[in-house]
């Protein structure tokens, strides 16, 4: 507790705010944009978001680099008519700006649409993005699988 304390502490007094994120707008465009790609494998989306010194760490707890994802991206290819295609969008975006570094969380909602049948994955995603010659890329990713809803169950 005190940790956090002194922590929030030197925030507000070297002038950094987690409230104010003057790029909110740009990061949210380059989330959505991004997904909108990643839904179909588009492979120029993926090189322009993730920055060369990536370091992404996937939901089954897999670590790996741009180039990882680009081969990965180019060997799937985009879906092919009939194939299972999931459509990629986010939810409850947050942004903490600290100058040229972002913190973007948001939930990712996987909904994938297979031979008539609909199965909607919920994760709970967070990215360090970092603006480099004016231009912001993810360098830092974490995705966290929710597991689905028992039956009955309350949702928060």
């Amino acid at each position: 507790m005190r940790r956090l304390a002194f922590t929030l502490l030197l925030l507000l007094a070297t002038g950094v705010s987690a409230k104010q994120a003057p790029d909110a707008e740009t990061l949210t465009r380059l989330l959505k944009e991004f997904l909108a790609g990643a839904s179909v494998n588009d492979s120029t989306v993926h090189r322009n978001f993730w920055a060369d010194d990536l370091i992404y760490t996937g939901s089954s707890g897999r670590r790996v680099g741009k180039a990882d994802i680009l081969r990965d991206v180019r060997a799937s290819g985009a879906p092919k008519p009939g194939e299972a295609a999931t459509v990629f969008t986010a939810e409850d975006i947050r942004i903490q700006q600290y100058g040229t570094t972002a913190i973007v969380a948001f939930k990712l909602v996987g909904v994938t649409q297979d031979s008539g049948k609909v199965t909607v994955a919920h994760y709970l995603n967070s990215g360090t993005f970092l603006k480099r010659n004016g231009r912001w890329q993810v360098v830092n990713w974490q995705a966290t699988k929710l597991p689905a809803p028992e039956p009955g169950a309350a949702s928060h």
